[in-house]
């Protein structure tokens, strides 16, 4: 610098994080080694991206393999890996279609897109209008953050774009009252990530697919975090009857750590993509499918999905008793499976550093929260290491606030 001064290590890099002072060189399984030579247990999991864990060898082996034959074609061809993939989830859900991206961001993209383009496929363009919900997120493309509503990710960005209207989570008589003759969708997480870990109820997923019947609005799911296994089956809609999607957006755990999205839809719901109505260089890449590939051969293992539920009943039973004990500090524990939320007292930033001290990597989260998102391979005794590091957590903000 011309002043003399040292220049901070991430000086080029554009100041939209608030990062952790840490950096890390490896993982295995749960467990993270930082670059001072500290060994983390893993409790964000690259924000539920690394559901295999970290360095899993069956997606290392296929990332490998397909790397010393082939990257990238573009989609002007066919992509043999793509179509693999597609049939096997469209084997084991509601979709018929799929659109492979490379984030989840991009999948909303897609998502939105689609559900407009089919209204006016059937010659009603003037059915734009997408609900969402307060405290979601869908990702921060232009297009999601309007679709998220969060006043703090529009500021400064110009006008809002219209079309996007956003409702209380789970208020389903101000969601019939909002629908209308120029309504297209309603998108939303059937357990929210960022927003705090709130989750609908089975009662309140099938009562959501039976308004979008009576009305003809496409029903959009995203579950880019809340799906793959993470709530202990495939898709967090699966816990209810009949709530099945009109499309779905997915990523995060789909490729393990590499990135890769999709959108999924059935016929219908996508019968205004035709050719040259959407489209991605990177996306469905040939790399990214032979991980996609491997991840979901591990994601649909029922022994897996079973396992998810054990330890999360394991998690959500000693969290409560942590709760119990700790009334000053922890207000209430939310969501489902391996997506746990804690909603706190005192706050949460200040609770992720200490549980930093301890050696336990949390999420930041919505409305106060910490969330716990490990990867889904987490073993029990793992999760009961989580639970000692919190309870000393507790121990050290209780003693804060005594003092």
């Amino acid at each position: 610098m011309a002043d003399g001064q040292p220049r901070s290590p991430d000086t080029h890099i554009m100041g939209v994080y608030n990062r952790a002072p840490l950096a890390f060189e490896r993982g295995e399984g749960v467990r993270l080694w930082s670059t001072d030579g500290d060994v983390y247990l893993d409790c964000v999991a690259g924000i539920a991206v690394n559901a295999l864990g970290h360095s899993n060898p069956k997606l290392v082996a296929a990332l490998k393999a397909q790397g010393e034959k082939l990257w990238h074609v573009s989609n002007i061809y066919r992509i043999p890996e793509q179509e693999a993939l597609a049939a096997r989830l469209c084997a084991a859900t509601f979709a018929d279609v799929i659109f492979f991206t490379n984030s989840g961001t991009e999948a909303v993209e897609c998502a939105l897109k689609t559900a407009r383009r089919y209204h006016a496929a059937n010659g009603q363009p003037e059915r734009i209008d997408v609900i969402g919900f307060e405290g979601s997120f869908h990702g921060r493309s232009y297009a999601a953050v309007n679709a998220s509503g969060n006043a703090s990710y529009l500021e400064g960005f110009g006008p809002r774009l219209p079309g996007y209207v956003q409702l209380p989570f789970g208020d389903h008589e101000a969601l019939k009252a909002a629908i209308g003759p120029t309504t297209a969708a309603i998108i939303i997480e059937p357990v929210q990530g960022e927003g705090g870990a709130r989750s609908l109820s089975a009662v309140q997923l099938d009562a959501l697919r039976a308004l979008c019947d009576e009305t003809g609005v496409l029903l959009i799911y995203d579950e880019i975090q809340c799906g793959l296994g993470r709530t202990g089956r495939l898709f967090a809609y699966e816990w209810a009857d009949n709530a099945a999607p009109d499309i779905m957006c997915v990523a995060k755990a789909l490729g393990g750590g590499f990135p890769v999205g999709a959108c999924l839809a059935t016929t219908e719901a996508a019968k205004g993509m035709t050719v040259g109505a959407h489209g991605s260089t990177y996306g469905g890449n040939p790399l990214a499918m032979a991980v996609g590939l491997a991840a979901i051969d591990e994601l649909t293992k029922p022994e897996l999905l079973a396992h998810v539920r054990t330890v999360a009943g394991y998690f959500g039973q000693q969290l409560s008793g942590l709760a119990d004990r700790y009334p000053g500090v922890i207000a209430e524990v939310r969501g489902k499976g391996l997506l746990i939320g804690l909603k706190l007292i005192p706050n949460n930033r200040d609770f992720m550093a200490l549980a930093r001290d301890e050696k336990l990597l949390i999420a930041g989260g919505g409305d106060n929260c910490v969330r716990l998102l490990p990867p889904l391979v987490i073993s029990i005794d793992e999760a009961r290491e989580a639970v000692e590091k919190l309870e000393r957590v507790c121990q050290t903000v209780r003693k804060h606030a005594a003092a």
